[in-house]
C-alpha cells in the first residue's frame, strides 16, 4: 500500500491485489498480536478493500465487504477453491517441512 494509506492508519502484515494491479488491494491479511484487529475493518471499508483475513491465536477470521459492511463468513470470496482449514493446519510449522506436505496433499487431491 501507498504512504497516503499508512496516513489513514493502516499497514496490513500482508496484501495481495487477485486478478491486476490496483492502487487498493482486493485482500488484506493481519496477524493480530494485541488487541485491536477486527477495530481496523472500518478503515479498510473506507479504503474498499474487498476482504480483510485476521490471524490471532491460530484462528484465521475471514470479513468479506458486501454492501458497504464487512460480514463474516466461513470461506473466502475471492479465492474461492482454497481450503481455509488445510491453510491454516500449516500455520505455524516449519516452512520447508509445511511446503512440502502442502504439496503432496494437492497432488493426492
Amino acid at each position: 500500500m501507498k504512504s497516503q494509506d499508512k496516513l489513514k492508519g493502516i499497514e496490513p502484515d500482508q496484501y495481495y491485489c487477485i486478478g491486476s494491479k490496483k492502487k487498493i488491494p482486493n485482500l488484506a491479511i493481519e496477524v493480530v498480536i494485541t488487541s485491536g484487529g477486527i477495530q481496523t475493518l472500518e478503515i479498510y471499508q473506507g479504503l474498499g478493500v474487498s476482504e480483510v483475513w485476521f490471524w490471532q491465536n491460530r484462528e484465521l477470521q475471514v470479513f468479506c465487504l458486501e454492501n458497504c459492511e464487512y460480514l463474516q463468513k466461513n470461506n473466502s470470496q475471492l479465492l474461492p477453491n482454497l481450503d481455509l482449514d488445510l491453510l491454516v493446519s500449516y500455520l505455524g510449522d516449519d516452512p520447508f517441512d509445511a511446503i512440502w506436505d502442502f504439496k503432496a496433499k494437492i497432488k493426492r487431491q
